[in-house]
């Protein structure tokens, strides 16, 4: 009885352990059954959830597109309607009558020619200077890193925050005595006290996303430090310099407070003109903001002309080490 009581005993064991290695395949696959489910749960959370947050980014782009560019469409729009429309109350958005009486008005007046080449002249001649002067200060403070170096870039940063009210009228009495006094030179200079902090501080940060590596390898091959700024670092760093020029560019071509200082009749800046745009019954806003939608042309095409460029350097040192 012992016996077969033991080899039953040992069946059963035999059974049990058969089917328990049976049943064992089916409870994985329904385990990874659950967690692909899950998986596929939380993988298409994320996707809602990036379609969510993706969508209202668009809605904030386009929100922000709007606030930003209405001012310049009604400026566009107002230049095109006639003398009632532009003093209509309350005012429409698009011209009742289209016309183009407004720019011819205000490109034929005398004078407005003369200001568009002072305007050139006096950005072109401000960003050089302030390119000129920004890269090797810039690079000299990147480089050698002396506490001097970095006193003088907060210094260039606080001036940068002084009012230009605070500055104009020295100015314009400096370069009275010295015989500047209403001269595109005269208004360069004074430009460029107000571009030339900035373009340091830009430069600063460009020369920063720059390996040493290159430069160390310039010296091996026999550049002396010039020559490795010159040849290696400049065209490393071209992207940088198209943007601190649109900057300073920009802060040349919009100024008006020095222009009105410093300027009388022959180096008048387009900016003045538009403000002189007066007749017995007050502002003529219709010349007024067709000069305007004309002077912005040159800006536009410059930034699209340098768009890559513009990305290059604000993308620079973004994949930095």
């Amino acid at each position: 009885m012992s016996s077969r009581t033991a080899i039953s005993r040992n069946r059963a064991a035999t059974e049990g352990d058969v089917t328990s290695q049976a049943a064992q395949p089916t409870s994985k696959v329904t385990a990874s059954q659950s967690l692909r489910k899950r998986r596929g749960v939380n993988r298409e959370g994320l996707e809602a959830g990036r379609r969510s947050t993706r969508t209202i980014l668009w809605i904030l782009l386009a929100v922000a597109m709007v606030l930003y560019g209405f001012p310049f469409l009604y400026l566009l729009f107002t230049s095109f309607k006639t003398p009632i429309d532009t003093i209509a109350v309350p005012p429409t958005i698009l011209p009742r009558e289209w016309t183009l009486e407004n720019y011819a008005n205000a490109l034929g007046r005398s004078g407005v020619l003369a200001s568009f080449i002072n305007s050139v002249q006096t950005a072109i001649i401000s960003t050089l200077l302030s390119l000129v002067l920004a890269i090797p200060a810039a690079y000299g403070i990147t480089r050698y890193k002396t506490p001097s170096g970095r006193v003088f870039i907060m210094a260039a940063l606080v001036t940068r925050m002084v009012p230009p009210v605070a500055i104009g009228i020295p100015l314009a009495s400096m370069m009275s005595s010295v015989g500047l006094a209403d001269t595109p030179i005269a208004l360069s200079i004074a430009h460029t006290t107000i571009s030339l902090p900035l373009s340091i501080w830009l430069m600063s940060s460009f020369f920063e996303a720059v390996p040493r590596d290159l430069e160390e390898a310039a010296t091996v091959d026999g550049c002396s430090r010039l020559g490795a700024l010159w040849r290696v670092v400049i065209p490393v760093v071209s992207g940088g310099i198209a943007v601190t020029a649109i900057f300073a560019f920009l802060a040349s071509w919009n100024e008006f407070l020095f222009a009105l200082l410093m300027t009388a009749i022959r180096s008048q800046t387009t900016p003045v003109v538009i403000a002189n745009f007066q007749t017995q019954f007050g502002l003529d806003w219709g010349s007024m903001t067709a000069l305007a939608a004309v002077y912005s042309i040159p800006v536009i095409l410059l930034t699209l002309l340098l768009q890559r460029k513009i990305v290059a350097g604000m993308t620079l040192g973004a994949v930095k080490g």
